[in-house]
């Protein structure tokens, strides 16, 4: 079965999961209650901006208290926002229902006030009574298991549902969020949770410091699991340590591993070509430890760089105006099968551009099953000989050679070649 993979709206952690997948249910284990909003709120506005159905379940928000934090993407009109607080905890409060009178026509989106969310069984023909009238490749944020908890007086009435849910949603080809305060339940509990979700994220705090940590994520490289990574968020913008650029000269872990990343080749991969431990080059790449002699010049080698370019930025070459063709780099997709594509990165890989231009060929008849890239922002590409179909949503597109392919947001699900001749194509993706 093709798997589809989409784009979590914070790319930095894209890059660290290997993306989302159709079908994924994603548990955030939320350290303080409110690490999880910014990444909810990317998630969402990824999701309205391929124009997907989205289904809020809220719990512990009055309607004016989360549409509020919605802001502006409450003025969605596919998304609907299940209501399971007015009549929960709000205890059919007047203040509450006076927002049904005066507020509701003010926002496009479709509010649901759930009669009698108490009941279990009444939530789940409510959401998958409203899934029903949009179809597959819906978008779900539940807010939250532990409100759920709270409600329902116990956990093995919120594991039921759970354990209900989340495979249903999964058959459903649907992405959804689960939020859940990280202390607020049994080991057990999370346990079973963990089991059954696709991806498990952690967000914590400490010392002051909010961090990241994936505990799991199905059929993605396992590299990234594990570790705690730092960020900060402001407004619906997040920024994580490891993206930012220090003037250290011997800060070499990340250049290393952004190197690597541009080629392609995974940490398994260059610790077997350089002759040392995966644990080794993980360990580099963390600044934990520094790299031997020998090991910087193969590592220089097998990137296809001079060895200075690993201590410092790209230097003189950034002043250059003509990159002659030798200079361009073979690199591979992880994701793409051998013998169907090759491609080249046109510019020197130390060069860090703005804009980076590939030259792909993907074979005769050969068909991808996902895109080059997994990239939040621009990607343009001219075809330059050959044709090409590819596929966005359930909508096939050809391209014929001389033709302009230009991506926002979206990413195709699948490339095919259904030529006699490779497909050679210009691709230039945007930072």
């Amino acid at each position: 079965m093709e798997r589809i993979r989409i784009a979590s709206g914070v790319s930095h952690l894209d890059r660290l999961l290997g993306g989302l997948y159709i079908g994924d249910n994603v548990v955030w284990y939320d350290d303080a209650g409110s690490l999880a909003s910014v990444f909810c709120l990317n998630f969402i506005q990824a999701s309205q901006a391929q124009n997907k159905s989205i289904i809020y379940v809220c719990f512990d928000r009055s309607p004016k208290n989360l549409l509020e934090k919605l802001g502006p993407l409450a003025a969605y009109r596919a998304m609907t926002v299940l209501d399971c607080f007015t009549h929960g905890k709000g205890e059919s409060s007047a203040v509450f229902l006076q927002f049904y009178e005066d507020k509701v026509s003010e926002y496009p989106c479709n509010l649901v006030a759930l009669d009698d969310p108490r009941k279990v069984d009444k939530v789940m023909d409510a959401f998958y009574g409203v899934h029903a009238t949009m179809g597959n490749d819906v978008r779900f944020v539940f807010e939250s298991l532990t409100g759920m908890q709270e409600l329902w007086g116990g956990e093995e009435q919120l594991l039921k549902f759970y354990m209900h849910s989340c495979p249903r949603l999964y058959e459903l080809n649907t992405v959804a969020y689960w939020i859940m305060e990280r202390d607020a339940h049994s080991s057990r509990l999370k346990a079973q949770i963990n089991q059954i979700a696709q991806v498990a994220i952690e967000l914590f705090v400490k010392r002051g410091k909010t961090s990241l940590t994936i505990l799991k994520a199905e059929k993605r490289d396992s590299e990234t699991f594990n570790k705690p990574y730092g960020f900060w968020a402001k407004d619906l913008h997040v920024t994580f340590d490891s993206e930012q650029r220090t003037s250290r000269r011997f800060d070499i872990g990340m250049r290393i591993k952004d190197l690597r990343n541009k080629r392609g080749i995974s940490q398994t991969e260059l610790a077997k070509l350089i002759g040392v431990t995966p644990s080794t080059i993980s360990q580099v790449e963390s600044n934990l430890i520094y790299p031997s002699l020998p090991a910087l010049f193969k590592m220089a080698e097998v990137l296809s760089i001079e060895v200075s370019s690993l201590f410092q930025g790209a230097g003189d070459i950034a002043d250059r105006v003509v990159f002659p063709a030798p200079g361009a780099t073979e690199i591979r997709f992880a994701d793409m099968p051998e013998g169907k594509i090759r491609a080249k990165l046109l510019t020197p890989l130390e060069l860090d551009l703005k804009a980076e231009p590939y030259l792909i060929e993907i074979l005769p008849g050969q068909t991808l099953p996902s895109h080059f890239f997994f990239h939040k922002g621009e990607e343009v590409g001219y075809l330059l000989s050959g044709r090409l179909q590819l596929r966005l949503d359930k909508a096939v597109h050809t391209v014929q050679a001389g033709d302009v392919v230009y991506l926002t947001t979206e990413m195709p699900s699948q490339w095919k070649n259904p030529g006699a001749s490779v497909a050679r194509l210009l691709w230039i993706k945007v930072k």
